[in-house]
């Protein structure tokens, strides 16, 4: 198991998640957990329904199933541990903990990322040539090109935890959040960052904007195809609602999260973000 940075002092975080108030937090509990739940099972009924009926067992449906399991990962890196807070006067996780929850949550963004763009593709491809469709995507290049994102995001992920983690830890130790999360963790650290947010600056090129970019590209060419059709242009984007409302959902809340100047921590204002830690800490 990941041990972390043998000369950091810090060996756990406080994650004060989104209130601190012990009544508040007991009536988000049943709140976030029946949020949870539904999640999972209506994941996990669309999973089991693609399975058991062989008429979906084809490329869009086999990528809404991964998206599903996807979205089951994503989900419970986090929301588990955040419930688990809710109930506990001590909020803390430890370093191995944090370091293993940052490693899944961009693990499974990073490969939503890729698998978005790789179905914009397949909408692409289904409206633009579709006699060619079941040539181009096959079930087997389905499934490679779903493997190939798994894969890509595992280590891009893999080596963006490893250079967040291999940073010293002095203290303080309180994330002003309810989980690990990257910019939160640079600002804790009382280690030089510069390289660290230059790798930061390019997997968020890699796995934002070139997929995004694939998407703009799709959807544009398909734009254009249904505009220039005689017959079925409404059932034709139908195909495309879905899918475009997640990713507006997904990259917008990304780029807003993400894609900010305070997104990348420098050395001139890390010292006063560590003060303004300590004085809430006091």
């Amino acid at each position: 198991m990941y041990t972390g940075n043998q000369s950091s002092t810090v060996r756990e975080f406080i994650l004060l998640g989104l209130s601190t108030d012990p009544v508040v937090e007991i009536l988000l509990f049943p709140f976030f957990l029946a949020v949870y739940m539904t999640t999972l099972m209506g994941n996990l009924l669309l999973i089991v329904a693609v399975r058991t009926d062989k008429r979906l067992h084809i490329s869009m449906y086999i990528f809404l199933s991964s998206l599903s399991f996807l979205d089951i990962c994503y989900t419970s890196s986090i929301v588990p541990k955040m419930l688990v807070n809710f109930l506990s006067s001590k909020k803390s996780i430890s370093f191995a903990g944090c370091a293993i929850q940052f490693f899944f949550f961009l693990f499974m963004g990073e490969t939503e990322c890729l698998l978005l763009a790789l179905m914009a593709y397949d909408r692409y491809v289904a409206i633009c040539t579709p006699l060619h469709y079941n040539r181009i995507i096959n079930t087997k290049v389905c499934l490679w090109m779903i493997a190939i994102s798994w894969l890509t995001g595992c280590i891009i992920s893999s080596i963006d935890t490893y250079v967040t983690f291999r940073l010293t830890f002095c203290g303080p130790n309180i994330i002003n959040h309810f989980f690990c999360e990257a910019p939160l963790l640079l600002q804790l650290s009382c280690s030089d960052i510069s390289s660290v947010n230059i790798i930061k600056l390019a997997g968020t090129a890699i796995l934002l904007f070139i997929p995004l970019s694939l998407i703009l590209i799709s959807y544009l060419r398909i734009i254009v195809t249904i505009m220039i059709m005689h017959l079925g242009k409404t059932k034709a984007f139908s195909t495309c609602i879905s899918h475009l409302v997640v990713v507006i959902i997904f990259y917008g809340t990304a780029m807003f999260m993400y894609v900010r100047p305070e997104h990348f921590v420098t050395e001139n204002n890390e010292n006063t973000l560590k003060d303004n830690t300590t004085k809430q800490k006091k």
